[in-house]
């Protein structure tokens, strides 16, 4: 039987797991501040959608015969779908905000001001704030049709305004909406104090198009946004400096083909056709939405100091071994493996991990990977710290992070001119492992500790992503690390076959398949057999047509997936025993977590490495095992906690339909992120 008919395109499955996130917003039960951020976070996430997958179906759509011919799918009508999916979903949305969101903000005694609602204070106050904030920020354009048309910024916010001559030939014109110089939300004057109003820049800028086109009378105006194409279309087989490559290519970025062009659903058509014309938009890149765009701004919306609109806080809590040791770095050496869960624990463990790490004076060299890191991060800090100490520190930059690869060139820069040996991307591969090594000697013995982590080094995201990391003095590993590293500074494969590491592009697709292999001979022996996989994505058909047949066998299949999930459960007779679920919430679950039976000896791994096919054979990923029996016991208790929720919980079916997981009683809803930080706020009692 032909398993090719259940794989949901990648794409498809993307848009499913962004309507998770809309759905965030039109839950009642989340607090009000917390469902305009859902807003913003949809937006962010489809913005990134168009300028880079959306771009790339473009380009397949455009390609030669023989190209499309080595597809597995119809390019044109994956976009038909996708773009039919999108204008749904902004229908909602824009349904959303004005028929949920803004009504519930007034309530809440915060009003969103229109120009037409405007009291006479108020109305002086914005043509001053016009002119003292923002004026010299916007540049009045008149359209002239096929005359030099003005270039369209990526992503910025415009206002196609409809003039009328004195004579009454009408005229467009645009004004930038300079979000990126000024607050999007600006605060208007009340007489009542426990009224807040509100009003958004772009609406400052409407009340103002008379003094910037003085000489005509403004009859209307539209917002519209352009989405550029943002992958940067490096050739593998390249030749010369990748690193000169990326800089050309960041440079070349924003200039890059138009893969969307959303206005305001309200547009007359005749102004669309001319605006279309004159900018050469595609009919294919046209997106209806409502009256705002760029709404990841709605991130920044302020809440005027009302309280209860926001999620009670999770600080995070302290770790039961490290909270009573003066140093982290030795922790593993003392008291053996320590497992560290972001942002339920705190990551200042980690940043003292390194910080030590530079004072230590017995540390002879540092070892590290970076993908993404925050723009100020102390972990960097703290190597530039070790290098002026004299410690050896090695670190390998991925400056293909999509759009952090100038945060990435910039710490590398320093991190060089310092005197760190910096190793950058490779040829034709990623390097996502979450890596860390550190040498120390004493009494003339060299002795190694590592870190290991499911996320990246990043004191930012920590606070909001869901990741396990792992400290440790194991031998073994602390070797299998530094052979990942010898490798990305030599290019040489591994002295030895790794053991213990599941490594992508050496062995870990093979043991994860001989993983499943095993639990599919065990069901088919008449024996208890099961696999779990807490992923962000399952795209890679080979896996999911392995979870076929292992479901076919008998063996119960879990999967916990935040995004894409290219396979269909409950199929009859194709995926009956497999039973998924997506949890969208406070917290980013991005941690990867692959649990293999084994006969009630369970391989447990936390890994770098999603699921599909870039990350099993194009990345340098780590998976990495779980021995300890009480961290084990943690690993598990931890998925038996995310599969129990009822709250946050949504059933994933053939149809994408998103369908929360209730329990019978409302009363007895579980909340896995909210049970999991009480879980380990008990650890500590």
């Amino acid at each position: 039987m032909s398993l090719t008919q259940y794989h949901t395109h990648r794409d498809v499955s993307w848009l499913a797991f962004n309507y998770r996130v809309l759905q965030e917003a039109m839950d009642d039960r989340v607090p009000l501040m917390e469902r305009i951020k859902f807003l913003a976070i949809y937006s962010s996430n489809l913005d990134e959608f168009f300028r880079v997958r959306v771009a790339t179906l473009r380009s397949l759509a455009h390609s030669g015969k023989k190209s499309r011919r080595q597809l597995d799918f119809d390019p044109d009508e994956i976009l038909v779908e996708l773009i039919t999916a999108v204008n749904r979903q902004q229908e909602t949305f824009s349904r959303v905000f004005s028929e949920k969101i803004v009504p519930e903000l007034a309530a809440n005694g915060i009003h969103l001001i229109r120009p037409e609602q405007l009291t006479e204070a108020q109305t002086l106050f914005v043509r001053q704030y016009y002119q003292s904030k923002v004026s010299r920020f916007v540049q009045p354009i008149l359209l002239v049709k096929q005359k030099i048309r003005p270039f369209l910024i990526n992503g910025a916010l415009y206002l196609a305004a409809t003039l009328e001559e004195k004579t009454g030939k009408t005229r467009y014109a645009l004004a930038r909406i300079p979000s990126a110089d000024t607050p999007r939300f600006v605060q208007l004057p009340s007489e009542d104090p426990s009224r807040c109003c509100l009003m958004m820049l772009d609406d400052v800028v409407r009340c103002c198009l008379p003094q910037l086109f003085p000489g005509f009378a403004v009859k209307e105006s539209h917002s519209f946004k352009l989405t550029r194409d943002a992958e940067l279309h490096i050739d593998d087989e390249f030749k010369g400096d990748l690193i000169e490559k990326i800089r050309e290519s960041l440079a070349k970025r924003n200039a890059g083909p138009t893969t969307r062009f959303v206005h305001d659903r309200r547009m007359d058509r005749k102004k669309l056709r001319f605006l279309c014309s004159l900018f050469s938009i595609p009919g294919e890149a046209l997106i209806p939405e409502g009256r705002y765009h760029n709404n990841s701004d709605l991130i920044k919306f302020p809440d005027c100091g009302k309280s209860g609109l926001r999620e009670p806080s999770l600080p995070p809590l302290h770790h039961p071994v490290l909270r009573h040791r003066p140093e982290v770095l030795l922790a593993p050496e003392t008291d053996g493996d320590i497992l560290l869960h972001f942002p339920y624990q705190n990551y200042e463990y980690v940043l003292r991990f390194f910080e030590e790490a530079a004072e230590d004076p017995t540390v002879r060299a540092i070892k590290l990977t970076q993908y993404r890191v925050a723009k100020r991060s102390r972990i960097l800090e703290a190597l530039l710290k070790a290098v002026q100490k004299g410690k050896s520190v090695t670190i390998f930059v991925e400056v293909k992070a999509r759009f952090d690869e100038d945060t990435n060139l910039q710490w590398a820069a320093r991190l060089e001119k310092a005197g760190a040996k910096v190793i950058y991307s490779m040829p034709g591969i990623k390097v996502h492992a979450k890596l860390a090594l550190v040498a120390r000697e004493t009494g003339g013995e060299l002795r190694e500790i590592a870190y290991l982590g499911t996320g990246n080094f990043n004191e930012n995201t920590s606070r909001i992503y869901t990741d396990f990391g792992l400290m440790t003095a194991d031998a073994e590993i602390c070797r299998e690390v530094g052979q990942i590293f010898r490798y990305l500074e030599t290019g040489n494969g591994p002295e030895m076959p790794f053991q213990k590491l599941l490594v992508g592009r050496f062995n870990l697709f093979g043991e994860i398949c001989r993983c499943i292999d095993r639990e599919i001979e065990t069901a088919r022996a008449g024996l208890y057999a099961a696999i779990t996989f807490k992923v962000n994505s399952l795209e890679e058909a080979a896996i999911v047509e392995k979870l076929y047949e292992a479901s076919q066998a008998g063996v119960r299949v879990r999967l916990l997936v935040r995004g894409i999930c290219c396979l269909m459960p409950g199929i009859e007779g194709v995926s009956d025993h497999i039973e998924a679920y997506s949890v969208v919430d406070r917290f980013l679950e991005h941690s990867r977590v692959y649990v293999f039976h084994n006969g009630g000896t369970e391989n447990i791994y936390l890994s770098s490495a999603d699921l599909m096919g870039r990350n099993l054979f194009h990345r340098i990923e780590c998976a990495f095992p779980v021995t300890a029996p009480a961290l084990r016991r943690e690993v598990l208790d931890y998925l038996a906690i995310m599969f129990s929720d009822t709250y946050k919980a949504r059933s994933l079916r053939a149809g994408h339909v998103n369908q929360y997981r209730r329990p019978i009683d409302e009363e007895d809803a579980r909340r896995g992120q909210v049970e999991t930080y009480r879980y380990y706020r008990e650890k500590l009692k």
